[in-house]
């Protein structure tokens, strides 16, 4: 599964209130060194998305999560990373990228320590939250380390291509890794091994990487917390939902909480002098459409990751391992096609390519919404795995390059912003939407169970068409995303290259 490009950042000029320092040179002269520093710090922050999705069943049965409650696992962290971002752009802005990338990868360890350590589901929700923000603070500038550290040309290039390899692949990596380190060691170690990546890393930093340019600016607090505040409420109502019914008090509490922290945000970020998220961005349709289409890709995605782990550890009988290693066709295959990706892009242009790799991702995912408790593995799970990987390879770039479409210089960190936080929230939104399906399945199932079989079976068909049901809402996501796709992401602003990410950002 692709992860998000950090956002880069560009302060504005008018905000300036001396003389921004020099940025310190760097300590090494080593191109490789520096980029296996940035990458791996990168990948270590993607792999956090996915590498615990494998060992859910694990969590599920160690800390006695419930069945809707378990979506929090993976929620809480998408949650905090996605609704922060903008504000740790804004933090490498005015404290230094690097000195913000150390502090982020400094917590991030912590926290990973403390999640592998947890011994309660309160615990593990609260590690994985702060996680998410340690992420947040040190994402942003990994990116922006990267154009700062290659002169323009090949080298920064060849770098970039080699990030984006990283963020096309690296989550769907961390399926494969969760399930070894869980099947052969513990569920933990996909924790626990953030912790001496993350002090190699901060050894590192300091010695090899360049300090960035700071500019004065301010931070915009308000709008972080009424953003990420309101969308943790509007996602634990789904989930609230799905346990309690759409009636509940409580559920409605939170839908009209979040309704009053998301208005109060839209107010906030008009009335910011400095707002970590322009309204004036949502002017265009294009980029909306790109940022709603992504929100659905992502929540189909996401969700389709997670029911489809229940259902093979749960239903068919799969370890850890052979859950993680199912995933292998969408990986490899999402793999390939970055380096084809950008000469399809110069031949079809953005639009066509993101229609016609919504159209094969749609295909896969409404095969694999037909999954049974009898489906085998080959053709009936890989083949529509590997449509999902090519459909995904084709369509993400293109999904990119519309949301950064047509915005000024001053602006383009803040798209590139909200780009990445469209792809963390999409995957809240829509795993706590399908859990709600998950769970009506469920019950329904449970009503009208099949004659003549064991209670094994029978758990065993529940689960299994519970998991059928959440994806084909996963399909619907995909649809309505080629809908808005064609609809909204104009051919005529579609371009024909890739978004450059090459520019030197300034501040």
């Amino acid at each position: 599964m692709p992860a998000t490009l950090p956002t880069l950042t560009l302060a504005r000029r008018s905000h300036r209130r001396g003389p921004a320092r020099a940025p310190e040179p760097s300590g090494s002269t080593n191109p490789a060194l520096v980029m296996a520093i940035i990458l791996g710090s990168y990948l270590m922050v993607v792999l956090d998305v996915s590498v615990i999705i494998t060992a859910l069943p694990k969590i599920h049965q160690t800390l006695h999560f419930s069945a809707a409650g378990l979506s929090w696992v993976q929620g809480a962290y998408a949650l905090t990373f996605g609704g922060l971002l903008l504000l740790g752009a804004r933090a490498g802005d005015i404290l230094g990228r690097r000195r913000v990338f150390v502090i982020g990868i400094a917590l991030f360890s912590f926290t990973s320590l403390l999640g592998g350590l947890a011994q309660s589901s309160g615990w593990l929700l609260a590690a994985r939250a702060v996680q998410g923000v340690a992420a947040a603070i040190a994402a942003p500038s990994t990116l922006a380390l990267l154009t700062t550290s290659f002169p323009e040309g090949r080298e920064r290039t060849r770098a970039i291509a080699a990030y984006a390899a990283v963020a096309g692949g690296g989550g769907s990596v961390g399926l494969v890794l969760g399930g070894i380190l869980t099947d052969w060691v513990s569920w933990r170690w996909g924790l626990f091994i953030n912790v001496p990546v993350g002090l190699a890393l901060i050894w590192l930093a300091p010695r090899h990487l360049s300090e960035t340019e700071r500019r004065p600016g301010r931070f915009d607090i308000p709008g972080a917390l009424t953003s990420t505040l309101g969308m943790s409420a509007l996602v634990y109502g789904f989930v609230r939902a799905a346990s309690n019914g759409w009636g509940n008090s409580v559920t409605l509490a939170s839908f009209a909480s979040a309704a009053v922290l998301l208005g109060a945000f839209i107010v906030t970020e008009r009335r910011a002098p400095q707002p970590i998220t322009p309204l004036h961005l949502f002017a265009d349709r294009e980029r909306v459409g790109a940022y709603v289409a992504r929100i659905l890709v992502v929540g189909a995605m996401f969700s389709m990751f997670f029911f489809l782990t229940q259902y093979l550890q749960g239903a068919r009988g799969f370890n850890a391992l052979e859950a993680g290693v199912a995933f292998l066709p969408m990986t490899v295959i999402m793999f390939a096609m970055v380096r084809r990706v950008p000469r399809m892009i110069e031949r079809f242009g953005n639009t066509r390519l993101l229609i016609a790799g919504l159209v094969v991702a749609l295909i896969g995912m409404a095969w694999m919404s037909r999954i049974s408790l009898d489906s085998s593995y080959f053709p009936q799970i890989a083949l529509p795995l590997a449509l999902l990987g090519i459909g995904m390879g084709m369509a993400f770039t293109p999904l990119t390059t519309a949301g950064i479409a047509g915005v000024a210089a001053a602006d383009a960190g803040s798209a590139s912003g909200v780009v990445n936080a469209a792809h963390q929230l999409g995957g809240s939104l829509g795993l706590s939407a399908l859990v709600t399906v998950f769970a009506a399945a469920t019950r329904s199932a449970i009503e009208h169970p099949l004659a003549g079989v064991s209670a094994q079976t029978q758990r065993d068909y529940v689960l299994a068409h519970a998991v059928a049901t959440a994806i084909s809402g996963s399909a619907l996501f995909l649809g309505l995303a080629l809908l808005v796709s064609a609809v909204a992401v104009r051919p005529a602003r579609a371009r024909a290259t890739v978004p450059s990410m090459a520019d030197p950002v300034q501040g």
